[in-house]
């Protein structure tokens, strides 16, 4: 079920990518509703989906 959420919140995620705000609260949502070793999983994926979108990368502050 957990695994589930994850993949759940990429795709959220993803969607609302257009959006720094809407980002940025999704993430914030994400930290606090993913298991710990999904939100490292997360970390991974957000530094990699975020790299060419610097108007998103503004969001990496909430996992530091």
């Amino acid at each position: 079920m957990t695994r589930a959420m994850y993949e759940y919140t990429k795709i959220v995620l993803q969607k609302v990518s257009f959006s720094s705000d809407l980002f940025c609260k999704e993430v914030a949502k994400a930290l606090t509703s993913l298991l710990p070793y999904e939100v490292e999983e997360l970390v991974i994926w957000l530094k990699e989906f975020t790299k060419n979108k610097p108007e998103l990368s503004v969001c990496l502050k909430l996992i530091e």
